[in-house]
């Protein structure tokens, strides 16, 4: 899916419960990654299991943080979040650096439609379902401009993105302009599994039913972290940007489930050469993240 301009149609840990609140540091920096632990008891023979734990956690963001840097030397700018449903941790690496959205922006849009539908105490219509079903799992872009305009074009998907606690989330009136973070997409995804959140077991069923069927030419980016037997969520993003030499933005968010495993990855990048390289781009630093956090 490739458009018109107008048309297209650091590092931070983050401790449990502190999702609502993401920091922009270049790396290097853990921030409130121990205040989800249990108060530590004395251990006059040593450090406490949670002592260890924390330890722990500081070397994984420590070795991720000098991968990172290590690897953008040269390459084209992106940033990476990952939430960690497991621990309650995110870490975020240039957390707060703003990206055009491209099309992984229709996940937004689909949450706002299953909010839109919610409040009026209803199920989603035949026609969309069918447009969701087209806008998610082929990233039409033509359904996604008729939900859109549903759900209230820019003032309608920024009073949904509020609800959802997208708080570094600018709507444009060409939504695949729209500008965002890792750490909101992260915080996004995390709300379309969340039982806290505002969308219902159903809603997040059927989001969970979309991004889990994505047609086989876009079943790239997160997915390419997950291991075999995981289950793999993602909706991608990409577009060639005139006004940037007609280089790619290339973006991917989703989730991986497993055995002992439940993340939430969000990556964005702009100013690839190539979409091809720009999907490597994406797939190396989510397989970053896993290699050093060891999720």
């Amino acid at each position: 899916m490739v458009a018109a301009v107008g048309i297209l149609g650091g590092s931070v840990l983050v401790a449990k419960g502190m999702l609502g609140g993401p920091s922009d540091v270049s790396g290097g920096t853990l921030t409130g990654s121990f205040q989800d632990a249990r108060p530590a008891s004395p251990s006059p023979a040593g450090p406490s299991p949670e002592e260890l734990a924390a330890i722990e956690r500081a070397k994984r963001v420590a070795a991720l943080d000098a991968a990172l840097k290590k690897y953008a030397a040269g390459r084209p700018e992106f940033s990476v979040a990952v939430h960690d449903r497991t621990t309650g941790q995110t870490y975020a690496y240039r957390g707060a650096e703003k990206y055009e959205t491209a099309s992984v922006v229709k996940v937004q849009v689909l949450a706002c439609l299953l909010l839109t539908a919610q409040d009026a105490g209803r199920k989603l219509t035949t026609n969309e379902k069918s447009l969701a079903d087209k806008m998610i799992r082929y990233s039409d872009n033509a359904a996604t401009t008729s939900l859109y305009g549903k759900v209230g074009r820019i003032n309608g998907l920024t009073a949904c993105n509020k609800r959802l606690g997208l708080t570094q989330t600018k709507v444009s009136s060409s939504w695949g302009l729209t500008r965002t973070t890792v750490a909101d997409q992260v915080r996004l995804l995390t709300q379309l599994v969340s039982d806290g959140g505002g969308l219902t077991a159903a809603s997040r069923a059927y989001a969970h039913q979309l991004m889990s069927t994505v047609a086989p030419d876009q079943d790239w980016g997160v997915p390419a972290a997950a291991k075999d037997g995981e289950d793999a969520t993602v909706k991608n993003g990409w577009l060639q940007r005139s006004t940037e030499n007609n280089l790619w933005i290339i973006n991917s968010v989703g989730r991986i489930t497993g055995d002992g495993t439940d993340v939430s990855i969000a990556v964005l990048t702009h100013a690839n050469k190539t979409m091809d390289g720009g999907i490597g781009h994406v797939e190396k630093v989510a397989a970053l993240t896993r290699t050093h956090l060891k999720y």
